[in-house]
Parts: structure tokens; C-alpha cells; sequence
């Protein structure tokens, strides 16, 4: 709190107060019907929202303080945008009803004016790991906070989705956790302050992080965070007993849970072992330069945009999931395979099933949000209307000629009872908001029916009185009126004075009037005037004791959502394979790749109108043909058959159909690529070294069980010092026994193919071109035999390069192929003679070796003399002048 404290207007040391027990955190401070804040918070929150920065006087000699808000009903609009500019809000609400809280003070004396203000709390700290909000979640994204722990043995990381209840934990190597965070992609890391370089020395700054204090990560205190949750007295039966550094990993979680003020958990019902064994490894530019999840250009395409057609969202994060962990297990693929076959030849099944899927919405998270107490009416309804779709889901599944399925529809829990009491005590249609009232439906609460027919029917009533009343008494001017200081009321005009009973009150005389009241009419008054307000604390109190009873189903739900989103999966699985016209692959155990017309699954959709994607065969084993060297000039397509090949492959072992005629995928451990350029130059990082640090980890990694993909290795050095790596590598890739894995290694260094004989399984291959009429035709054909040409010079040529520099590329090309041609005639390199040819020698008009004066002669040739102006000529020459004096 700043100085002058005692300076400050009341609300004012209320904010401060707050605001000091989150320091980090915007504070969103409710006032009356605006959400505001203040000071720095203020500045921060009007640069990210758009919104006017003010000022608020501070009171007494304080001065002035910068203010900005907005109104409350508008949260769900800025928040989010706070949230993804990764800042930490803490919310503070009005803890009382402003109107009670005046009418309980009325009239009391010797009150502070600290006691007079309205009680404010902090509700809720939202951060970028543990948003809840639709409006911040991505709906068919995982939204994971992740804690990274940094043990002597080993490296421990945890992941939760509080969103969605999912709770996982693992250890290992610095570089396996960096796979895992490159996997999982969570929105906010927590770490050890301490080990702050640690932490950017393995895993970068690119991560939204927040730092505690050292007594978190502490294996006593992780223990009996986790035992207490979870009401265990030991953790074998989640699995992770023996896993020291993930406990104390998921304990960090859990204390940040409670710094977060997220106690309502009871949602979070396991905590799962991530098991490296049982998925491929790809490490973190494998996932980006195979664009399975993001593609690298703004417009392009990945592959899970080619994959998704999930209808659910818990199907959509499910694929994702499975995209970056695709199995290593023959049985489980087959499972997945024989489901998505299933859908092809049962067109009946799939429709049935599809239909209901989109009737479900997202179950998960709406479940999630039950446990922590924020679920809306509206979704209440949309879980029963889930769980009646399930019903023939269960019974489809249940009915199929398939063990899979069976297991699964088995497997479905149709939460009965709960369905029907929703259906029961639920509006089919309610409101959003539960304080809008109409939520609760008629005939669920004898109370509630009372209090509503009072509302409903209370004006009919109060004409029933003034009908009764006229007819005993003889006023046959009487009306039933109203007012705010004495409420409702019987007017009689003066004509009728005489006639009014003596039970009536007078309660006001006016000058052609008099208005009374009954204690008939007070008690109404009080039922009519008292309903309204009735009717929405008694439905709170009802929605409120069904979500209590619905939280006993969360544990049924939670399997159902995950059930769901595995068909979800492999229904998309078969959508689009039958689009696209993919094949079931067969997956086995062997070191057998064998591709035949194979297709880039994302290239073949982006073909442009009357053009199809050319499809190639692929052959690897570990036996006659484990390393393909792949020559061909540029644009033929050496990048997209490599990138095809462990497209393929990964979509065999997800359990996914191939774009292929047929296919054998022998299971592959690990992918690993050096595909395409990733420089790391904000780091200081070249792309020489880029590339070397990528192949380092390949080769320290690398077993006879896994697929690499090598393009262009080298080209960030010397041309010498290129070859001279290339040849190494692939020389270990082959002779090394624990490294010998099945390679595609594609290269413009043609002195590469001489390794074929010399080295049994290293087998050459190229792209193949046409040249017609000095022109390039790319056939995009895979084809034996290495190839001596790049045709770089043709792409420069298309890519529209200025025709004097082509023509003057071609010169030096032949040059140094006819030096090349005379090997050991003369002791310099051939580029060196190239250079020394421009000097001591006459020059011809008809042989020019230097390059100026053969721009110069391309210039002139180029001109059409017959239909030159003068002035294009002076033109002409002048530019010529700038070429010899090199003046631009």
C-alpha cells in the first residue's frame, strides 16, 4: 500500500488491500456495476483491452489515480483478451448484497467507514494454465498447466487440464521433458525460481511461466497434497509410485490449485503415468517441420486440418493427443484399424453413430464444470441431452459384429436417474444465467409452483379483491391502486365515503379521494411484492442441490466423454479416408517399409484445378535397401516424398487409413527429420548449427527400429566440409549396428551417390526431369539411379531472376564443368582458374570472361534496334554507363 494510506478514501485501502495479496496479477475490482482498476493495473489493462484510461481521486492529499474498467456483463469479453495476452487476473467481487448491506446499517451509530463498505473478496486468480472460461479455451484444444521439477536423477513434469479434469505425470532426461512440453503444449509452466537459468538453458524462454518458492518442490509436501486429494493412503494404484521427480512435479500443480484459489477439484479423479514406451518419439522439430499440428506458412495447411472432421470437441483434442503419440503397439492399432474398417463397410452403424455425436457438445468440460460449482443451466440441459444420445451409441456399439466396439458400448454408462431428474427439475430451454430465473421446471417444487402462481396470477387477483370488495360494499368506483410508500391500496371517492367499512385503514386523504388499505391486501402485497425475489433464492437453492447430486456422476462421465471422443476419433479416421480414397495399411513387427503410390496427404487437397499429386513407391528394411540417397534438381520434389513417408507412416501407427494404393509399415520407435530450414537466429544460433544440433540428436538417439529423414544436410557450410559430414552420417547411419535405421536422405552433393558402391544397403534414387528444348519439365517420379544435375539455375530462371544474371550463370556453369572435366591438368580449383581467367588475357567481343563487360554485351544483344526512339537509346546507354562504372 503507497504512503499516505490514511489519506485514502475507504474503497480505496479496500483495492490496496487486495491488490498486495496478488502483486503479479491485474486486479479486476467490482464497483456497482463496473469491473475496475486501478493504477498500473490500469495502464496494463487499457493498452491490451482498447479501453479509455481515466483518473479516480485517491483521496485526501493522495492525488489523482489512473483508473480504467468496464462494465460487469462484459467479463466473459475481457477477460479472455487478458488472459491470452498471458497476464494473471485476479477477480474481487462484491461479497454482500449492496442494498442489505445498507439496510443492515440503517440506523447504526458509531460505525467506521471501513464497516460501512461492501465486504469484497478475492473470488478467483485466473491464469493463462487455469482458465475455465469457454470465452478463453480453444474448444478443441487442451488447455494444460504444466510444473517442471528439476531432481538429481532425473528431470519430473506434470500436466493437468483443470478444464477438463486430465492429470498426468512422468520423468526422465532434460531432452525427453522438452519433448513432452513441445507435445502437450501447455499455456503456463511452473518451476523452481531458483533454477531459473536451468529452465531456459533446456527449455527455452517461449514458454508463459511462473516461478515458486523452493518448499513447493518437496517430496513430503507433493505427497500429501496428492494423498489428500485423492483420499488414498499410497499412490500404486494410479501407477506412479516410483516416479520420485513427476510426484513431486504434480504436487507443484496441486499447491497452485490453492494459490489460485481452485478448491473445487473433486473432478480431478486420477493421476495418469505418461508411458514413453508405449508411443512413438518425435522430438520438437520433427512436430513442426512435418507440420503435423501447426503449419509453417500463414496459409498452409497441416495435418491434423487434413485429419479432424471430429464432431465433439473431446474428439478434436483426443486426435491432437494422438497426432503427437502414435503407438508403438501392433494389437492397439489393429484395434483402432478394425473400428475405422468397420465404418467403411457398415454405412448403417456410421450414420447412427454420427447423428448422435452431434447431439453430445463437450461433455467433458461442461462435467468439469459441474465439480467446481460454475456449470450453466443451459449446460445442465445439454449434459442430459449427451446422455441421451449415448443411449443409442450404447446400443449400436453393443449390437456391432466388432470385439472393439462391444468392449466400448459396454463400457457407456447412461447415468439414468441423473438424465431423468434434469429432465424433471430443468426447463428444456432455460436461460443462461440462473439469476434470470424459469430455470427450474413447474411441478418440481411444491413451494416454487405456490410462489410462481402468486406472481403469475397476481394482478387477476387483485382485481378479484376490488370485484369483491365493490360488490359487498356498494363502491362501484373502487380501484386498486399502488404506490412506492405505502404499497398497494383501495381508492374510494368522496361520494362513496359513507360507504366504507370500518376495518379499512386510512392511509392517505387527496382532495377528490381517499385511499385505504385491508389487512387482506398487506398480506397479498407482501406474498406479490416478496415472490418474485422468493422465486430466484429458492430456484438457486434448487439448481444448486442438483449440480450437489450430479457431482456423485462425475467419476461415469468422465469414462462416457473419453469413450466418446475415441469414436469420435476413428470416425473421423474413416470420413476421411474415404474421401481421399486411403487404404488400410498392415502394421506388424517387422523392419519392412514398403509404400507403393504413395501421396502427401496435405499436398494432394491443395492441388491446384485438373492437377493430381504424382504418387511414388518407397522401399526401407534393415537388410538390401536400408538407406534411399535421393538426387534431383530443385522442386522435383525430394522434400515432399521424405515428409510423405513419415506422414504415412505415423498415420499407420495412430491407426489411421494411408494415401496409398497399398502399404507395409514395419512399426517404427522414432521419427526423426532434418527437413527444411529452422534457424534459430534470435538465439545468436546459425543455420549450419541448427542443422548440426538437430543431427546430433538424431544419431545419439537413433535405433534400427526408427525412420530418419535427412534434406539438404550440409548446405549451411562449405561445399567440401558438406559432402564430408553427408558422407559421415550416412556412413554411421549404415555401419553403426545400434544406428542402423531405416533412411531417407535426400541431397543435392551428387558425389554422394559413389557410396552405393561401396556400402551393400545404401541404394541411389532420384526425382526425376525432362528436358525439352532447353526447357524443365518436373515429372516428380521417383526413380533408381542417382542423378548429375540440380537444374538450379532453370529455377532461378522461373523464380523470375533478371535473364542477364541467368545467362551469366550458365557461362560460369559451363566453365566449371569443363574444369571439372580436366582433373589434375592444373593445380588450382576449377573456381579458382575461373577467377583468374578474367585477368592477362585479351578480351573478345565474341569470348568475354568478365562479367561486367558480358552484361554489357548481353545488354546490347537483348536491344530491338529497328524499334529503339532516340530517347530509349540515350536511355539504353546510360544504363549501360552504369553498368562498367558500377553506379547504381
Amino acid at each position: 500500500m503507497p504512503k499516505k494510506a490514511t489519506a485514502m478514501t475507504p474503497m480505496m485501502k479496500q483495492f490496496f488491500s487486495m491488490k498486495a495479496k496478488h502483486p503479479d496479477a491485474v486486479l479486476l475490482f467490482r464497483c456497482g456495476d463496473f469491473y475496475e482498476t486501478y493504477g498500473d493495473d490500469a495502464e496494463t489493462a487499457s493498452g491490451i483491452l482498447g479501453i479509455t484510461l481515466t483518473k479516480r481521486n485517491n483521496g485526501g492529499n493522495s492525488g489523482d489515480i489512473a483508473m480504467a474498467g468496464f462494465p460487469h456483463h462484459a467479463l466473459d469479453t475481457y477477460l479472455p483478451k487478458l488472459i491470452r495476452a498471458g497476464k494473471r487476473v485476479a477477480i474481487c467481487d462484491q461479497l454482500e448484497d449492496p442494498k442489505k448491506k445498507r439496510a443492515a446499517i440503517k440506523g447504526k451509530k458509531g460505525l467506521s467507514e471501513m464497516d460501512k463498505m461492501v465486504k469484497r473478496g478475492i473470488t478467483e486468480l485466473v491464469t493463462p494454465g487455469v482458465a475455465m472460461s469457454d470465452n478463453v479455451l480453444n474448444y478443441k484444444e487442451n488447455n494444460f498447466l504444466s510444473a517442471v521439477h528439476f531432481g538429481k536423477s532425473a528431470c519430473g513434469v506434470s500436466f493437468l487440464d483443470i478444464s477438463t479434469g486430465e492429470f498426468l505425470t512422468g520423468q526422465g532426461s532434460y531432452d525427453y521433458v522438452e519433448k513432452l512440453l513441445g507435445s502437450f503444449s501447455p499455456k503456463e509452466v511452473l518451476y523452481d525460481r531458483d533454477r531459473k537459468k536451468d529452465f531456459e538453458r533446456y527449455f527455452g524462454t517461449r514458454h508463459c511461466i511462473f516461478e515458486l518458492d523452493d518448499w513447493v518442490f518437496t517430496e513430503q509436501s507433493a505427497r500429501q497434497k496428492l494423498l489428500k486429494h485423492f483420499g488414498t493412503k499410497t499412490l500404486k494404484g494410479f501407477g506412479v509410485e516410483h516416479l520420485r521427480e513427476g510426484i513431486i512435479a504434480a504436487g507443484a500443480i496441486m499447491q497452485y490449485l490453492e494459490i489460485t484459489q481452485h478448491t473445487s477439484i473433486n473432478h480431478i479423479t486420477a493421476l495418469q503415468r505418461i508411458e514413453e514406451d508405449k508411443y512413438v518419439r518425435m522430438d520438437k522439430f520433427t512436430i513442426r517441420s512435418l507440420e503435423l499440428i501447426q503449419p509453417m506458412q500463414e496459409d498452409g495447411r497441416s495435418l491434423l486440418n487434413i485429419l479432424d472432421s471430429t464432431v465433439t470437441p473431446m474428439g478434436g483434442r483426443l486426435l491432437r493427443r494422438w497426432m503427437v503419440f502414435p503407438l508403438k503397439d501392433v494389437a492397439r492399432i489393429h484395434d483402432r484399424q478394425d473400428i475405422v474398417e468397420y465404418f467403411f463397410k457398415q454405412p448403417d452403424f456410421r450414420q447412427v453413430v454420427d447423428e448422435q455425436l452431434h447431439r453430445i457438445g463437450d461433455l467433458e468440460r461442461i462435467i468439469s464444470k459441474v465439480a467446481v460449482g460454475r456449470v450453466s443451466p443451459r449446460e445442465v440441459v445439454q449434459l442430459k441431452n449427451a446422455l441421451t444420445a449415448i443411449q443409442p451409441i450404447k446400443s449400436a456399439c453393443q449390437s456391432a459384429d466388432n470385439v472393439s466396439l462391444k468392449r466400448l458400448g459396454e463400457q457407456l454408462n447412461l447415468c439414468e436417474s441423473l438424465r431423468d431428474r434434469i429432465a424433471h427439475e430443468i426447463n428444456p430451454d432455460p436461460p443462461l444465467l440462473i439469476n434470470k430465473g424459469n430455470v427450474m421446471a413447474d411441478g418440481c417444487n411444491e413451494e416454487l409452483d405456490q410462489l410462481r402462481s402468486i406472481s403469475r396470477k397476481g394482478k387477476n387477483f387483485l382485481i378479484e379483491i376490488q370485484q369483491r370488495e365493490a360488490d359487498s360494499t356498494g363502491i362501484s368506483s373502487l380501484k386498486v391502486g399502488f404506490n412506492n410508500v405505502f404499497g398497494y391500496y383501495l381508492e374510494v371517492r368522496n361520494t362513496f365515503k359513507d360507504k366504507v367499512p370500518e376495518t379499512w385503514i386510512r392511509k392517505q386523504t387527496l382532495a377528490q379521494a381517499e385511499r385505504y388499505i385491508t389487512p387482506e391486501l398487506k398480506e397479498y402485497e407482501e406474498k406479490i411484492l416478496g415472490a418474485d425475489e422468493k422465486i430466484i433464492e429458492l430456484e438457486m437453492r434448487l439448481f444448486n442441490e442438483l449440480i450437489l447430486a450430479m457431482q456423485d456422476f462425475i467419476p461415469q462421465i468422465q469414462i462416457n466423454a473419453n469413450i466418446i471422443a475415441h469414436i469420435d476419433c476413428l470416425l473421423s479416421f474413416a470420413k476421411v479416408s474415404e474421401t481421399n480414397l486411403y487404404v488400410r495399411p498392415e502394421v506388424d513387427d517387422s523392419d519392412i517399409l514398403d509404400i507403393q503410390q504413395g501421396r502427401h496427404p496435405v499436398i494432394e487437397t491443395q492441388m491446384p484445378l485438373g492437377e493430381h499429386y504424382v504418387p511414388n513407391d518407397v522401399y526401407l528394411d534393415t537388410a538390401k535397401q536400408q538407406v534411399m540417397i535421393i538426387t534431383g534438381p530443385n522442386m522435383a520434389g525430394k522434400s515432399a516424398l521424405l515428409r510423405q513417408t513419415a506422414l504415412i507412416v505415423l498415420l499407420a501407427q495412430i491407426g489411421c487409413f494411408v494415401p496409398a494404393e497399398r502399404a507395409r509399415v514395419g512399426l517404427v520407435d522414432k521419427i526423426f527429420t532434418r527437413v527444411g530450414a529452422s534457424d534459430n537466429l534470435s538465439q545468436g544460433e546459425s543455420t549450419f548449427m541448427v542443422e548440426m544440433t538437430e543431427a546430433s540428436n538424431i544419431l545419439n538417439n537413433v535405433t534400427p527400429h526408427s525412420l530418419v529423414l535427412f534434406d539438404e544436410l550440409g548446405r549451411g557450410t562449405s561445399t567440401y566440409d558438406g559432402i564430408s559430414i553427408a558422407w559421415a552420417i550416412v556412413e554411421y547411419l549404415h555401419e553403426q549396428p545400434k544406428a542402423q535405421a531405416r533412411t531417407l536422405f535426400a541431397t543435392h552433393y551428387h558425389e554422394l551417390n559413389e557410396m552405393e558402391k561401396h556400402f551393400a544397403r545404401i541404394k541411389n534414387f532420384n526425382v526425376s526431369v525432362k528436358e525439352v528444348d532447353g526447357k524443365v519439365i518436373f515429372l516428380r517420379k521417383l526413380m533408381p539411379g542417382g542423378s548429375e544435375h540440380s537444374f538450379g539455375i532453370h529455377v532461378a530462371e522461373i523464380a523470375g531472376m533478371p535473364p542477364s544474371i541467368v545467362r551469366r550463370s550458365n557461362t560460369i556453369l559451363k566453365q566449371l564443368e569443363a574444369d571439372n572435366a580436366e582433373v589434375g591438368s592444373v593445380g588450382k580449383p576449377s573456381v579458382e582458374r575461373l577467377a583468374d581467367s578474367r585477368d592477362g588475357m585479351q578480351l573478345s567481343i565474341f569470348q568475354l570472361d568478365d562479367p561486367v563487360l558480358s552484361q554489357v554485351r548481353d545488354e546490347i544483344l537483348g536491344l530491338d534496334i529497328n524499334n529503339l526512339t532516340p530517347v530509349e537509346a540515350l536511355n539504353k546507354l546510360n544504363d549501360i554507363k552504369k553498368i562498367v562504372t558500377g553506379k547504381s
